[in-house]
């Protein structure tokens, strides 16, 4: 929400995103930009991260970007570019990612709306954001000591466990039963936190790095190899490989070793049919029902291109939540072409 002041968000995602590593990095061989040392870390992006606030996305790549492209009405939404986190296979460490991220986000939206500012979460300020996201993913103990800013110190884990019973603190205050994606994401946030610090190892069917670090590990231990062995960097390399037949991760998602919470049967359909309760509907269905009136299309409008139209006729969709199917499904199956669709929305 544009209502939450830049400063603001910076100062309350900033430890959030240096830390949340700990259970969304993707493991990697390799220590520094060019991989010159030896050794193996949490996170393939954190040696990329120069800078705590910044435009750039390809030099001196900051941890909050400011790259202000909502994609969405711009007096109501703020773009949060978040180029520090790691894309992961494991569908547990990318379902966490995208969850608490979104319960921060609220909290931090609340704590604006309320006046109540964040308190808790302004303890947690650390003295130096970007060394800190070097330190986490270097140290695979996940206790390596954080200094802050008003004096003190904190490990990734303790930052972690701080924003979740934020999270929770909230929710009690307000009175809300959450629902039941919410309390999933709540409960499997507190479950890793709790498993990280007591045997990160057990972690390997929900946590990238870990899953990576084990299959490393015992690569090895049978070949006697050193972090710096050409076959250690190509492993890290195949694990991400898409094709079912290479990747790595495949052979250890078909192995039932790494936890699944989709069936791939929905992914499939999932890539050709968008969710219903989003804008992606009635985009999507534009696509399938007028393909050859469509001229253009983006995260924010439909264009189309309609004979015998002087011009070409743009579709604004500047709410992410507006043109769901039960905004627009019956209309749609009323109009037979694209004419009939931009007269009936008056366009």
């Amino acid at each position: 929400d544009r209502a939450v002041p830049f400063d603001d968000l910076v100062r309350w995602v900033t430890p959030f995103l240096v830390t949340r590593q700990v259970f969304t990095g993707a493991g990697r061989v390799g220590l520094g930009q060019h991989g010159e040392q030896a050794g193996y870390q949490l996170s393939q992006r954190a040696d990329y991260i120069e800078a705590e606030v910044g435009l750039e996305t390809t030099l001196r790549r900051p941890i909050v970007n400011t790259r202000d492209e909502p994609h969405a009405d711009p007096v109501r939404w703020r773009r949060l570019h978040v180029i520090v986190g790691d894309a992961t296979m494991l569908e547990v460490a990318t379902y966490l990612r995208a969850g608490t991220a979104s319960l921060v986000l609220w909290l931090i939206e609340r704590a604006t709306a309320t006046g109540t500012g964040l308190p808790a979460i302004e303890a947690l300020a650390l003295r130096d954001p970007v060394d800190a996201v070097h330190r986490v993913s270097r140290d695979l103990t996940l206790a390596v000591p954080l200094e802050l800013s008003r004096g003190g110190t904190v490990t990734a884990l303790e930052v972690q466990r701080a924003y979740l019973e934020a999270v929770h603190q909230a929710l009690a205050a307000d009175g809300v039963t959450p629902d039941e994606q919410t309390v999933d994401v709540l409960k499997r946030w507190s479950d890793v936190l709790d498993r990280l610090a007591t045997d990160p190892m057990s972690c390997s069917r929900d946590v990238e790095w870990v899953a990576k670090l084990r299959l490393l590990e015992g690569m090895r231990r049978r070949e006697h190899l050193a972090w710096d062995h050409a076959k250690l960097a190509a492993v890290d390399l195949q694990w991400s490989d898409l094709r079912p037949e290479r990747g790595l991760y495949h052979r250890l998602a078909a192995a039932g070793a790494v936890e699944l919470l989709v069936d791939p049967r929905e992914v499939e359909r999932a890539a050709a049919h968008p969710p219903v309760d989003t804008r992606a509907y009635f985009r999507g269905e534009a696509m399938a029902r007028y393909a050859g009136q469509v001229s253009a299309a983006s995260w924010d409008s439909v264009v189309f291109d309609v004979p015998g139209a002087t011009s070409l006729q743009r579709v604004p969709m500047r709410d992410p939540l507006r043109g769901t199917q039960a905004h627009v499904g019956a209309l749609l199956d009323t109009c037979p072409d694209a004419a009939s669709l931009l007269s009936a929305l008056g366009a």
